[in-house]
């Protein structure tokens, strides 16, 4: 009789543990969010278009990797305190935080011309100029960034980003064939070309240096404690199957609707839209997908812009955060404002320019030994014994990432 006050008391505790969790959750899911960008769409759909059900088994395949990856930078921004450019720039010196910065560089600018690029031709479908489209979408990201408030951002990235779940729409309504998807699991055509280079292209499209750097860069603004490490865990966890299935949907309705038959130029999301569309209704679909699509250039933007800056103040030996009002800080706001506005520029000034396509994701997949490199050596140098990167999950990982990169490699260099 005793015990029940007890067991009431813990039971009346539990939500507030899962709200507690909860409310760590941030990083994870944005990052993951704004990695199913315009130019992940585009690959996924010519993906699915080319080859059908083929290549989803490698999306799912993919996930217990980048979970792995993008958990490493939580646990180094929790229990370092720093950002990914400033923790490589502390244990090896300005040159190797420049080094990574490069690429980090080559990415961030290649995804912040294709979300712009994206927006616009969602602007287009309806009528609108990219005159208003670019500075309205530019003026946006502005004001949520640098409102000076990193739980602002957040909040407001994450309501946009939940506009990708119109995919889980399209897909659902093209009535994918769920037995000859099983039959793609055994029956891939790896020695076609073709198809491992749009395997390269899929793996770059999941794996992006400007993830690293925003994932670890915000888990060190937020200020999560070692106490919060668990849910942050689990913010990833979700974020990165939820990702994967984003992707999957948009191959999936490709491959439902367009697979098995002449396949039809996909080069930019006006083009994907055309051939998806009609599955919901002409009006229905355009603007279903449209709001997909914005969801996710808005939030690949903001991401990936805002880790470009972390990344090049890090560098540059800038503490980085949102909520500074300190002259550090400036360094932060001028590298941001500086690389939304060119990239709206120069989509402005460029109607036809689509930079992200399959080639693009390609080239995340050469910098992934990178990658992986810089995070496996600053976890075995910079963590606690407790959290420290050893064991049977070391090995797990260092094969995980070779396969894949071995894999990217092949199916990169096939394509050239």
């Amino acid at each position: 009789m005793e015990e029940r006050p007890a067991v009431a008391g813990a039971v009346k505790r539990l939500p507030l543990r899962w709200l507690l969790s909860i409310a760590v959750w941030g990083p994870g899911l944005l990052v993951m969010l704004a990695d199913t960008d315009p130019g992940n769409i585009v690959t996924a759909a010519q993906s699915g278009s080319k080859w059908g059900y083929h290549l989803l088994p490698l999306l799912v395949a993919l996930i217990p990797l980048l979970y792995m990856v993008q958990e490493l930078t939580v646990r180094l921004g929790i229990f370092t305190g720093r950002g990914h450019g400033e923790l490589i720039r502390e244990k090896f010196g300005p040159g190797w935080a420049w080094f990574a910065v490069l690429g980090l560089t080559v990415a961030a600018v290649g995804s912040m011309v294709t979300e712009f690029t994206g927006v616009a031709g969602v602007g287009e479908m309806y009528g609108v100029s990219r005159s208003v489209t670019l500075p309205s979408a530019a003026a946006v990201l502005m004001a949520i960034v640098l409102s000076g408030s990193y739980q602002r951002m957040e909040r407001a990235t994450l309501l946009i980003g939940l506009f990708e779940l119109a995919f889980f729409v399209v897909a659902g309504v093209s009535h994918p064939d769920f037995a000859k998807i099983a039959r793609s699991v055994t029956d891939l055509p790896l020695g076609n070309h073709e198809f491992l280079f749009l395997a390269a292209a899929l793996i770059g499209a999941s794996f992006n240096p400007w993830m690293i750097f925003y994932q670890q860069s915000a888990v060190a603004d937020k200020r999560l404690t070692p106490e919060q490490y668990p849910a942050a865990r689990w913010d990833t966890a979700i974020g990165a199957v939820l990702t994967q299935l984003l992707t999957g949907a948009v191959l999936i309705a490709a491959a439902t609707t367009l697979g098995g038959k002449h396949p039809v130029p996909l080069d930019s999301v006006g083009d994907v839209s055309r051939a998806l569309t009609p599955i919901l209704g002409r009006e229905a679909g355009r603007l279903i997908f449209s709001i997909g699509v914005l969801g996710a250039a808005m939030v690949a933007a903001i991401v990936a812009s805002q880790a470009f800056s972390w990344g090049v103040g890090e560098a540059a030996g800038y503490r980085r955060s949102l909520e500074s009002r300190a002259k550090p800080a400036l360094w932060f706001h001028v590298v941001y404002v500086v690389c939304v506005a060119g990239s709206a520029l120069l989509v402005w000034a460029s109607p036809d320019l689509v930079w992200l396509t399959v080639a693009a994701q390609v080239v995340n997949t050469f910098m992934l030994p990178m990658l992986i490199g810089f995070l496996v050596v600053l976890a075995r140098r910079s963590l606690p014994d407790a959290q420290r990167l050893q064991g049977g999950y070391l090995v797990l990982l260092l094969l995980a990432a070779a396969a894949t990169c071995i894999l990217g490699f092949v199916g990169g260099l096939s394509g050239l």
